[in-house]
């Protein structure tokens, strides 16, 4: 893992000032790799490219980067892991290349070479992101993993072509002018990131994953001239899943995934550097650390946060899995004071407005973990894959009521839930709570209920949905002057029908939710900590098979990933993981009107709302006294607006 940046120009620069320039942009993301530096540039190409180092395989120097191709026609700066690299040395073993180390970059380079990029992408199994320089034809390569683990930056600003690992990789270039992108912040509000191919800045994109970008020095002005190629597509894959369904029983399904998920599993443990794993105590991260201890010689190292606050707490679920797995486990429990510390640090630490509150729980784990290992499995991924989330089976539930009464009827219904505030839902709900079976007891009932008022008027599943990942439903009513960009979310989607709802709900997810939520969380958590985190899930063998079985071999009586649950059984009792998801929530609507009501409030008065220049004040004002007086579900949408002026605070100093 390690971070990357460069630059071109055409027409050409002066070297040594470029080099420099290239170097500083790669020290601006020193945390992404400690452990080493490099430069390379071509003055009169008019090319830079730069790297940090956290060195994983190949510990020497021959691991070293920018790297160049044994014929020196390529140079590489490369962030990632290839898992499968000695099986490419092994196909290429015939070609004649000269191998000078070990290390999966060259590996890669070298099947650039024999088989040109695409060939070279598709054979090739890992996470990554990368800048590749051709200088024979003069062309820039940027290319992304298949599900998007690792990110990267690009665009044009001020007459250069920037990219990197990281924003603040670009900022850190003299010539590059921060812009705010003013039609990316009802996209940010609504869902709490900003989607991709967005980003907060004019003129830059992110990559989307499964594609790479060739960009032709002469045409490095014209960026958006320049075609994007998907060498692999959730959607194809998708498509392809659902034509050719898996025609074996349940058991044969379970057993596929099994075997494939150990050798992943396997190959994800390799590392020339100590290795752990997160562990939750859920059903994911116990999965993966039920596979690594059982080709494991040693305990595994295993890694938990503990909260003190009732109903956010894991960590007893986490040891009791711990200690029957036999793994060697490492927990800290953590004061309320000591996670709102990491609050000031969220700005630096994810670049542009991020808004998922589980950052900051992520950020502690990565902390603890990188005080024992250099790497770490996580257990990401099996929600989306193999309908894990509640909403999958609660919308369809939902749908097939609602959908036969009058919209208008509906609408009567949503507006008498939403008359009543959260803690009087609270408190009904308390009353007869005692009476439910365990999976319908609800953490936050009257967050919940006023969400179900909301979705029951809405007029189709793809609206529920839309409904359910958003923060602000009309975020632009309160942006004057904005527009929203299109996403995923509003264009036609093929591949899944409507009608198919939990199907179609896991490939938005999929899309969107997994890419630019939760493994940026994880990635700018972990590698703010110089931590490499690995996540067997989101092989794309593991993605490919998931959607090759039919749904009722995922969800079953409105429980979800079935196959997980049946693997784990070989491993676990079922008492230690058979209980209602969680989740990584901290109680941030307790906070607000707590011990960080003075922070929240000065940061949504009405003089710093109306120096921002952004929102309609008095709309936010209102948010924020119905949350001090009525419930905790109005939040999400204060903690969106209360990032975004935190981020914009440190970035006009």
């Amino acid at each position: 893992m390690c971070g990357i940046a460069g630059f071109a120009l055409k027409g050409g620069f002066e070297a040594d000032s470029a080099e420099r320039e290239a170097r500083a942009m790669a020290d601006a993301i020193i945390h992404r790799g400690p452990d080493g530096s490099g430069a390379w540039v071509d003055g009169a190409a008019g090319i830079a490219m730069s790297h940090r180092r956290l060195s994983i395989i190949d510990l020497s120097s021959t691991g070293a980067q920018p790297m160049h191709s044994d014929s020196n026609r390529y140079v590489i700066s490369f962030n990632g892991e290839i898992y499968n690299h000695n099986q490419l040395r092994n196909e290429l073993s015939g070609e004649g290349i000269r191998w000078r180390g070990t290390s999966d970059t060259e590996s890669f380079l070298a099947a650039v070479e024999v088989w040109g990029i695409e060939r070279a992408l598709k054979k090739t199994i890992g996470m990554f992101a990368f800048a590749l320089w051709d200088k024979k034809t003069e062309e820039l390569t940027l290319a992304r993993d298949r599900m998007g683990e690792k990110p990267l930056y690009y665009g044009n600003n001020s007459g250069y072509f920037f990219f990197g690992s990281e924003l603040k990789a670009l900022k850190a270039h003299p010539r590059f002018e921060g812009i705010e992108d003013i039609d990316a912040l009802p996209l940010f509000l609504r869902h709490g990131y900003i989607p991709s191919p967005y980003s907060i800045y004019k003129g830059i994109k992110k990559l989307l994953p499964g594609t790479y970008l060739t960009i032709p020095l002469s045409s490095v002005q014209q960026i958006e001239s320049v075609p994007i190629v998907h060498y692999w597509s959730l959607e194809g894959t998708v498509k392809h899943g659902q034509s050719n369904l898996f025609s074996g029983t349940e058991e044969e399904a379970t057993q596929e995934l099994e075997d494939l998920l150990c050798k992943v599993v396997k190959n994800q443990s390799a590392a020339d550097v100590p290795i752990g794993a997160f562990l939750s105590g859920g059903i994911d991260s116990s999965t993966v650390v039920a596979l690594m201890q059982a080709q494991s010689s040693r305990p595994v190292k295993t890694f938990t946060i503990g909260f003190r606050e009732k109903g956010y707490d894991e960590a007893e679920h986490a040891k009791a899995v711990a200690k029957h797995l036999g793994t060697d486990h490492t927990e800290l429990y953590v004061s309320p004071e000591e996670a709102q510390g990491v609050i000031p640090q969220l700005t630096a630490l994810y670049d542009e407005p991020f808004a998922d509150s589980s950052q900051i729980p992520t950020s502690l784990i990565s902390n603890l973990t990188r005080q024992h290992v250099k790497v770490s499995l996580s257990g990401d991924g099996g929600d989306e894959l193999f309908g894990g989330y509640n909403r999958y089976a609660w919308t369809r539930k939902i749908w097939n009521k609602m959908k036969w009464l009058p919209l208008s009827a509906r609408k009567l219904i949503g507006r008498i839930i939403a008359s009543q505030p959260e803690s009087r839902w609270n408190s009904l709900y308390h009353i007869v709570s005692a009476a439910l079976p365990q999976t319908l007891r609800l953490r936050q009932a009257g967050v919940k209920i006023h969400k179900l008022g909301e979705i029951i008027q809405e007029q189709s599943p793809d609206l529920i949905y839309r409904s359910l990942v958003s923060q602000w439903k009309s975020p632009g009513e309160i942006i004057p002057g904005s527009k929203e960009n299109e996403t995923f979310l509003t264009k036609e989607l093929g591949g899944i029908s409507e009608s198919d709802i939990e199907q179609r709900m896991m490939f938005l997810d999929g899309l969107t939710y997994l890419p630019d939520d939760l493994l940026v969380k994880v990635d700018r958590a972990a590698m703010g900590t110089s931590l490499e985190t690995r996540i067997p899930f989101l092989d794309h063998r593991v993605v490919e098979l998931a959607w090759r079985l039919p749904l009722e071999m995922k969800i079953k009586s409105g429980v979800g990933k079935k196959p997980i649950r049946k693997i784990l059984e070989n491993h676990l009792p079922r008492e230690l993981f058979d209980r209602p998801k969680m989740g990584f929530a901290i109680p941030v609507g307790d906070w607000l009107r707590g011990s960080l009501r003075d922070w929240a409030e000065d940061l949504l008065s009405e003089k710093q709302l109306g120096d921002s220049n952004v929102f309609d004040v008095s709309k936010i004002r209102r948010v924020w006294a119905r949350h001090l007086t009525e419930g905790s579900g109005l939040a999400y949408q204060l903690w969106t607006v209360l990032i975004y002026q935190s981020w914009r605070e440190a970035n006009r100093q």
